[in-house]
């Protein structure tokens, strides 16, 4: 039997992740934190292996990764705020850098990274004034003010996979968008969920990508049991307005949709009105300098690659969001 570990198991793409790997037959270990909530992986924890540990701990990683035939890593730390950028170029550049190296020690026959469509960079060339642009998998990094602390500590953490590579280990990357899933109300784009629930009236001009979290494992599957290796795909289900999306969440919901555009202007007051309530508070602030940036951007990113290569659908964004929807008004 196949042995797999994933990293960041607890989290909506590692729980979903490991479900599809222990359906399909393989012996699963889900790496954690000590203390983690494994609530996502209640259905399943029977089933797998759970092993505590942290891929900034040399020695429990090197655990972990005895006897594995493949690695999918998932764990990442993901925030915008300024106060987390030293712990999340910790976690994710060094934790990467870590796991690359016992998969290296230990023979690992594939290596299936998740990284972010954050990570090919938003060149300063393709101007939030204008249509934005249209990114693929050839996309250069460009340092630019477009580009989030968590977009660069995506990059240099796939640099050290792609370091990896070079020192002989198979690997493959995938670049996902907003993943849209079954998690917590209160974590990650599911809050954007949230956000229509409790009827907020604003909405920004930008555009979303987004991927089904169904379609991303199912692509993470493929590819890490294929012979395909040395190659990244952007996972993206497609391009809509904020608009647009709010207005599909709000009609699953039985809610009044955002319908008031936020200018520019008013986007620039709001993040420092935010910054200085965190800053007395002490909470984390509901928009930052970034994420105010990132949402007004209109870039698109293209899904040929993908589907070309193991002949993958995307789901329709009209069942993913049906199917979020109702599960988290259950």
């Amino acid at each position: 039997m196949n042995r797999v570990l994933i990293t960041g198991a607890n989290g909506l793409v590692g729980s979903a992740t490991a479900r599809k790997f222990t359906e399909a037959g393989y012996e699963v270990s889900a790496l954690c934190r000590a203390g983690s909530d494994l609530s996502l992986l209640k259905d399943i924890i029977s089933k797998i292996k759970i092993i505590e540990g942290d891929i900034l701990d040399i020695h429990s990683l090197e655990n972990a990764l005895e006897n594995q035939d493949f690695v999918v890593h998932t764990a990442a730390l993901v925030s915008f705020a300024p106060k987390d950028r030293n712990q999340m170029f910790k976690v994710n550049v060094e934790g990467t850098a870590n796991l690359v190296n016992i998969c290296l020690e230990k023979k690992i026959k594939k290596l299936c990274h998740v990284s972010s469509i954050a990570a090919l960079g938003r060149p300063t060339s393709a101007s939030e004034n204008v249509h934005g642009g249209i990114i693929d998998e050839n996309q250069k990094w460009e340092d630019s003010p477009l580009n989030s602390n968590y977009a660069k500590s995506k990059y240099e953490a796939e640099l050290e996979v792609w370091r990896g590579e070079a020192e002989g280990l198979n690997v493959v990357v995938v670049n996902p968008s907003i993943i849209l899933g079954e998690g917590d109300w209160h974590k990650s784009s599911t809050q954007l969920f949230k956000y229509v629930y409790d009827q907020h009236k604003y909405y920004t001009n930008g555009n979303l990508n987004y991927v089904d979290v169904n379609d991303l494992v199912t692509a993470i599957f493929k590819l890490t049991t294929s012979k395909i290796k040395g190659e990244r795909f952007i996972l993206n289900g497609g391009t809509t307005t904020y608009k647009v999306f709010f207005e599909k969440i709000a009609a699953v919901f039985g809610k009044k949709a955002p319908f008031k555009t936020l200018s520019p202007f008013a986007i620039e007051i709001l993040w420092r009105l935010e910054a200085l309530r965190a800053f007395f508070t002490k909470k984390a602030p509901l928009i930052t300098k970034e994420t105010a940036h990132n949402s007004r951007t209109k870039f698109a990113y293209k899904n040929q690659k993908i589907q070309k290569a193991i002949n993958f659908q995307f789901t329709d964004l009209d069942e993913t969001i049906r199917r979020v929807g109702n599960f988290l008004l259950k």
